[in-house]
């Protein structure tokens, strides 16, 4: 369930963190979210399994950044905040049965958890019905 309604907390997928940090081309409200968050005027909550697949990523070389760079991003823009994987997340993930691949159902699940629209760009996440999304 696509929705483009702005509010002041986003969750984060890994493709949208890994975009904006590398300075690539994002969508139009995706952009405006991360630049708000930078400017302190939002919070981007970032799921701890986000964290993990960029250090899987990084170190298979099929990103730019490393672990060490989303920490000094994280540094300079104090409003991105980690969100961790509890079981809060993991059990009502199963209940998630349009996504199919698990680490993105539960990175979906993190933001229906929090009630928050979630800044991706995948096309499955964003058909969903179980999620609202931006980008």
């Amino acid at each position: 369930m696509s929705s483009v309604i702005l509010a002041s907390e986003f969750v984060t997928d890994t493709m949208g963190l890994v975009l904006r940090i590398e300075r690539r081309r994002l969508g139009g409200k995706a952009k405006t979210l991360f630049e708000a968050a930078e400017a302190g005027t939002a919070i981007v909550h970032v799921p701890a399994l986000v964290l993990a697949e960029i250090l899987y990523l990084s170190e298979k070389r099929r990103i730019a950044i490393s672990p060490r760079s989303v920490v000094s991003y994280f540094e300079q823009f104090p409003n991105y905040k980690e969100s961790p994987m509890s079981f809060v997340v993991i059990q009502p993930a199963a209940e998630i049965t349009d996504i199919p691949e698990l680490h993105d159902r539960l990175i979906a699940d993190t933001a229906r958890v929090l009630n928050l629209s979630l800044i991706t760009n995948d096309p499955i996440i964003q058909a969903s019905a179980f999620v609202r999304t931006v980008w």
